[in-house]
């Protein structure tokens, strides 16, 4: 009996080692070089001058200590503010994104950074590796240019295909699941755009399909040089890896030449697009030939994840976690909550902190996307289990339309323009009226413990009602569910309170989805761990 189980442990000791081989083997066999060797850099000397430092120098001594803030709602002004910021920049462009799609947006964008460096500036992008995969030779062709380093965040060892990306999730998986959601465009570390955008057609209303509603700050003063010290952080980290290091292929020396030619078609191409045609009626732009920048002036700090946050062990920590710099915010809280998150999954500690909320006496209103407007439906899988809990705790819930129509009387900007769908993206709240959050930071279990997260939190009460008038264009009947419990108690089911054509409607159902899709999304249910959305 015994040698019999000793050979059983053999056998299923060898099947494990053929396994672990086989897995390698199919994901290329690779592995990451060392960490922690690329050149070390920082960001520029804030009191270095440029031309943005002489031009905002005025609007600084009027608000000594003071951070100047201009609220993005529009996917144009968005863009236009970091094609902007690449044009002014004469020293120094740091950019930090989760994802970049190609696409009309993000060439114009490409052709202004690559235009900065030509003239001297010194551009870092850093990127989340998650998206990269069949990209390698193209970011090494930027990264090629000699005032450009492109640095990926938590690589993958396999760089071409996705099957091997897999693989490489069933050896490395704690590791890989742990992703930079950080979102962030600082030029000469005097100008930064901060917020929920990545770099794509759909975040900057360019889409002729879905585009976000979004949310981004453009922001001046001494706020910026605290950003430009986050993105200092995590690209000296070790686990931002230079792709030159990652990329195992060859580039030859005319491919950068062939990239600025086809940059300058798509360029002139871009220029006659509807879409430009689109930039000129931005609120942005009326407000640059004005000279009359809508800036609100206020303290102001940034909030970051540590980028050793992809190893952290345990629950929230102060020194590494953003959540615990946020929670006094809201904990401060007299009057009300106003929270926008397109992916919002409280669990059960949050439905009891809500509800303690509420007890008080709290106004508590949470803004969130629809089955029909989210782009994740594996999400909602996870926030529906909670919406009764919400509502019989007393809070406010909404869920987004997948449209948007009208405009924003308080701000006069067009809250969706040419898509034929929306689906909410912005991650902010709003306290008392008179404290602000915005960044890239959702209230889920992926963002609180897997994904490092950015933002800026602002103490000013004209940014708050900007803020809310935005929230509350989307607030409204036309542009969103409001939900309800009806029926007597043990028996109550939800529904959804809305309007078609100006007139109230009542569903039982959720909203604007499909059978298939209500029915597909229930069933990844039984698949998908709470802990990983």
């Amino acid at each position: 009996m015994f040698p019999t189980l000793q050979r059983l442990r053999a056998y299923t000791a060898r099947l494990a080692r053929w396994g672990a081989c086989t897995v390698a083997l199919l994901a290329g066999c690779a592995t990451l070089p060392p960490p922690g060797e690329e050149a070390r850099s920082t960001a520029l000397d804030p009191s270095t001058m440029t031309r943005l430092s002489r031009t905002l120098a005025a609007d600084l001594a009027q608000h000594p200590g003071k951070s100047g803030m201009v609220l993005l709602d529009s996917g144009l002004d968005a863009f236009i503010a970091r094609a902007l910021a690449a044009d002014l920049a004469e020293r120094t462009l740091d950019l930090q994104y989760y994802l970049v799609h190609d696409g009309l947006t993000t060439r114009v964008l490409l052709a202004r950074i690559l235009a900065a460096a030509d003239r001297g500036v010194r551009v870092r992008l850093l990127i989340d590796d998650l998206y990269t995969v069949g990209k390698d030779a193209n970011i090494a062709v930027l990264d090629g240019h000699p005032n450009i380093e492109v640095r990926v965040f938590n690589p993958f060892a396999s760089r071409t295909w996705q099957l091997g990306r897999l693989f490489s999730f069933l050896t490395d998986g704690e590791r890989l699941n742990h992703r930079m959601h950080n979102k962030m465009f600082v030029a000469d570390n005097q100008l930064a755009v901060v917020g929920g955008r990545n770099l794509g057609d759909e975040y900057y209303w360019a889409s002729d399909d879905t585009n976000f509603a979004d949310m981004d700050l453009l922001a001046v003063g001494p706020v910026v040089p605290d950003v430009s010290a986050s993105f200092d952080e995590y690209w000296n980290s070790p686990w931002s890896y230079r792709i030159r290091r990652l990329f195992t292929g060859t580039t030859d020396g005319g491919a950068l030449d062939r990239l600025r030619i086809r940059l300058d078609k798509e360029l002139k191409k871009a220029a006659e697009s509807t879409y430009a045609q689109r930039l000129k009626q931005a609120d942005l732009v009326g407000y640059l030939k004005r000279g009359e920048v809508p800036m609100v002036w206020a303290d102001a700090r940034v909030v970051y994840d540590k980028p050793r946050k992809v190893v952290a062990k345990g629950g929230p920590d102060p020194a590494v976690h953003i959540g615990p710099l946020v929670r006094p915010v809201a904990d401060s809280a007299q009057t009300e909550l106003t929270i926008v998150s397109p992916y919002f999954i409280p669990g059960d500690p949050g439905v009891e902190y809500l509800r303690s909320l509420c007890a008080r006496g709290l106004r508590v209103r949470i803004l969130t996307n629809s089955l029909a407007s989210n782009d994740v439906s594996a999400v909602h899988v996870g926030y529906s289990h909670y919406r009764e809990a919400l509502l019989r705790a007393g809070v406010e819930l909404h869920e987004m339309r997948p449209a948007l129509v009208g405009r924003n009387n308080a701000r006069d900007s067009k809250l969706m323009i040419g898509s034929s769908s929306a689906s909410l993206h912005t991650k902010a709240f709003v306290v008392d009226s008179a404290h602000v959050f915005v960044g890239s930071m959702n209230l889920d279990p992926r963002s609180a413990y897997l994904n490092t997260e950015l933002g800026i939190l602002v103490d000013s009460s004209e940014l708050a009602r900007q803020l809310l008038a935005v929230v509350g264009q989307q607030l409204l009947p036309r542009n969103s569910f409001k939900l309800q419990l009806e029926g007597p108690e043990g028996k109550q089911r939800l529904v959804w309170i809305g309007e078609e054509a100006g007139q109230p409607v009542r569903v039982t159902t959720e909203p604007m989805a499909s059978w298939w899709r209500r029915t597909s999304t229930r069933m990844m249910g039984f698949f998908v761990p709470e802990r990983m959305l």
